[in-house]
């Protein structure tokens, strides 16, 4: 699942108990929040002392992002796509971020001389496929930079390629989602956008528009939630979710375990209580409405599904090779074993 890349950056930030933490959030995004500690929304973008607990297996780079940058602001962990953090800004630094070690150095932009390392290094690797535009959020640039960024990608590139863009604006900002910004994204090849929903408390009015805007001119939009203690860690919540995504025809992509990033022990999920929750789902909504429940393995092991086999065992019955099933209803099933 790995892509070793060569020249990688082995370097590890270093937490610090005492550092002050990052900070922003958009008045739009405030105001969807309650008055109470345990509101859902506040929890995702008010800071608390919790965060200053940081457990031994916790890493400011969990992902271990910087190993696998052959460049500067490129992560290359899979064979055929590769991410390149655009900005480091954000509309909202969400508290259970897995990228601080990124989002924390104020350097702004990617600037001239950091995407022609990009671009040589994706002509260099025919392999590549995809790239994902992400941060920060790429949606804090100004349209025409984000622009320029994309096009001098297409341009030097002489095969075609997929672009994902990772944001959260139309969830936190999504007057953000301008018929001027669509305008630029719509001109763009297979451009997928892909965002993070968490809470059905997210999807207003404003939210609803914003999406609307992006699905109606042809841009296919996806998912990915985080499974967050205290926020909606429950069979209701996540189905509401993922249901009304749906209904913005908008597909429930991943259901991300919470990640080893320092100072977010309080947000995780136990992965049998996860595990639960994702089975009582298989019982409630539609495949369609189903992500993939998965977690970014430590030291950049990669994604990988957290599904339960339901092939329980091999067995003979009257002589014929059975496979036997354990259904949704926990009951079992047999299946015959075919030889091809």
């Amino acid at each position: 699942m790995e892509f070793p890349s060569t020249g990688s950056r082995e370097a590890k930030p270093q937490v610090s108990a005492g550092a002050a933490l990052e900070f922003a959030i958009s008045p739009y995004y405030l105001s969807l929040a309650g008055p109470e500690a345990d509101d859902p929304i506040r929890r995702q973008c008010i800071p608390t002392v919790h965060e200053y607990s940081v457990l031994p297996y916790e890493d400011m780079d969990p992902l271990s992002d910087l190993k696998y940058s052959p460049v500067e602001r490129m992560v290359h962990r899979y064979r055929d796509r590769v991410l390149i953090l655009v900005t480091d800004e954000c509309a909202v630094y969400c508290r259970h971020c897995f990228r601080r070690h990124f989002s924390s150095r104020r350097q702004g932009c990617l600037t001239k001389a950091q995407l022609e390392e990009c671009i040589q290094y994706l002509q260099k690797h025919l392999e590549v496929h995809e790239v994902i535009l992400s941060g920060g959020d790429p949606l804090t640039l100004e349209d025409q930079k984000l622009l320029e960024i994309i096009e001098k990608i297409r341009s030097r590139i002489n095969r075609p390629l997929v672009f994902r863009l990772a944001s959260r604006m139309p969830v936190v900002l999504p007057q953000r989602i301008t018929g001027e910004l669509i305008s630029l994204l719509k001109g763009i090849p297979s451009l997928f956008v892909i965002t993070q929903f968490n809470h059905p408390f997210e999807i207003t009015g404003e939210s609803r528009r914003a999406v609307e805007k992006l699905v109606g001119s042809g841009i296919p939009v996806m998912n990915q939630a985080v499974l967050l203690a205290g926020v909606n860690d429950s069979v209701e919540v996540l189905s509401g979710l993922f249901q009304g995504l749906l209904e913005m025809r908008v597909k429930p992509y991943y259901l991300f375990q919470g990640d080893l990033a320092a100072g977010t022990s309080h947000f995780r999920v136990p992965l049998p209580a996860g595990m639960e929750l994702y089975r009582e789902l298989r019982k409630r909504i539609s495949g369609l409405a189903l992500p993939v429940y998965a977690v970014d393995l430590p030291r950049g092991g990669g994604k990988v599904p957290l599904v339960e086999s339901y092939l329980d065992i091999e067995e003979t019955i009257d002589g014929m090779g059975m496979y036997r099933f354990i259904g949704p209803d926990g009951l079992s099933y047999r299946y015959p074993l075919e030889q091809g």
